[in-house]
């Protein structure tokens, strides 16, 4: 299926993030910039939040497994000019990515920017493992494997769940609406799946190009990187690597010194984008590339990206297969089993694009039949729309957004008309 030096090549490169992995004297940021690093590369999301003028807060909260998250907050948008709109809005990051991602394309493109001037209380959280969420209660992400043993699943049930709480408990709204990206489309409906006390305290999600099945994944890069990961797994615990592509490893190291480099970034590095995923002329400035090689890739488990070999290699979208043994005792039967989608009944809208190389128009349209409850199955009218368009496309503002704001209108109201509506209930009590 794939050729074994293919699966060699991607296999060293896993062996040298090993390597380099505790080699971690830092560079300081002020030298990094004299090397040629654009400076929001090296920025964090509260400091590119407060360069650009908008509002923001860290958050910590801690899931029932023990997982220390970290949150961001947009508390009122730059171009924000009315009163807030009410419930709270939770934007989700994809695979590999962090909330830095919806900073990258900068304050006209970027949907943490163009969400927070829509006048919405906006909440970035961060999954366990990325490099704003590696702590925890008792484990050591350095020392304890333990930490490591997750992936997608997790992130469903204990990560998005542990999110949405913290937001309703801190704003004391009933609903929160969430907007979610790939991954974050993925984990969105396994939650709802998994654990249907959770639909009473969505309004509506709006999945970008979410992951499900993907059995017609067009990036034979992607099939081969995870493939490796998935027939690799046992050997890669046995030499104990259990982290997969952290900030601060091999190939974040050398994307982000190379790809410093305006030209470099111009052509290797958006050739090396266009392999991942599909070409799409003009859609993702260089600048914009130079300053995504800084945060991406984030960091997450060998075993999720061994789940998402898994799920390129199957028809169905299902849990993570540890094999006939040991299914039967995780499962009860010797196949994993499929998350049901018919119990996702939250509304739900699917934005895509017909060019999308990583979550293929063939597999979403699967995953929209399979929804019992669909507002709208859009394709973006720009034919060659692709996958990393969500997040580095300068074009968001004129692509995804009028029908992101369609929706979240939809299913909000003016902050000040709820509190007036409760003051005036609570009056007459």
């Amino acid at each position: 299926m794939f050729s074994k030096e293919y699966l060699y090549i991607l296999l060293l490169l896993i062996l040298l993030q090993k390597l380099f992995k505790n080699k971690k004297a830092k560079t300081s940021r002020e030298l990094k910039l004299q090397q040629g690093y654009p400076l929001n590369s090296l920025l964090n999301f509260t400091e590119l939040a407060t360069k650009y003028g908008y509002a923001s807060e860290q958050h910590t909260l801690t899931t029932d497994d023990g997982y220390i998250l970290t949150m961001f907050r947009i508390t009122r948008g730059k171009n924000c000019h009315g009163p807030i709109r009410d419930p709270p809005v939770l934007l989700m990051h994809g695979l590999l990515m962090s909330s830095d991602s919806w900073m990258d394309a900068g304050p006209k493109a970027g949907l943490a920017y163009l969400i927070s001037d829509l006048c919405y209380d906006l909440w970035v959280p961060n999954i366990r493992g990325n490099y704003y969420s590696k702590k925890h209660i008792k484990l050591d992400p350095e020392k304890d494997h333990e930490y490591w043993d997750f992936s997608t699943i997790e992130f469903a049930y204990y990560d998005i769940p542990a999110s949405i709480d913290y937001v309703l408990n801190y704003t004391m709204s009933e609903k929160i609406n969430y907007v979610g990206y790939s991954q974050g489309g993925s984990t969105f409906l396994i939650m709802n799946s998994e654990r249907t006390e959770y639909h009473d305290k969505i309004g509506v999600g709006i999945l970008l190009q979410p992951g499900s099945r993907q059995i017609y994944t067009r990036s034979q890069l992607l099939r081969h990187f995870t493939y490796a990961y998935q027939i690799n797994l046992t050997y890669l615990y046995k030499i104990g690597i259990y982290e997969a592509l952290p900030l601060g490893g091999i190939v974040q190291k050398v994307a982000a010194f190379l790809c410093k480099n305006y030209i470099i970034a111009d052509t290797v590095c958006r050739n090396f984008l266009s392999i991942i995923d599909s070409f799409h002329p003009g859609s993702v400035e260089t600048e914009t590339i130079r300053v995504l090689m800084g945060h991406f890739p984030a960091g997450t488990s060998v075993k999720n990206m061994a789940w998402y070999g898994q799920a390129m290699n199957v028809d169905v979208f299902q849990k993570f297969d540890y094999g006939p043994s040991k299914n039967l005792q995780m499962y009860g039967t010797a196949e994993p089993p499929p998350f049901n989608l018919s119990a996702v009944t939250v509304p739900v809208v699917v934005i895509h694009g017909r060019n999308d190389f990583l979550t293929s128009p063939a597999d979403t349209d699967w995953l929209t039949n399979h929804l019992p409850n669909v507002l709208e199955d859009y394709y973006v009218v720009d034919p060659l729309w692709n996958h990393f368009d969500v997040t580095y496309s300068h074009f968001t503002a004129k692509s995804i957004l009028p029908k992101i704001k369609e929706y979240l209108e939809k299913y909000s109201q003016i902050r000040e008309m709820c509190l007036a509506k409760t003051q005036t209930i609570n009056k007459y009590k």
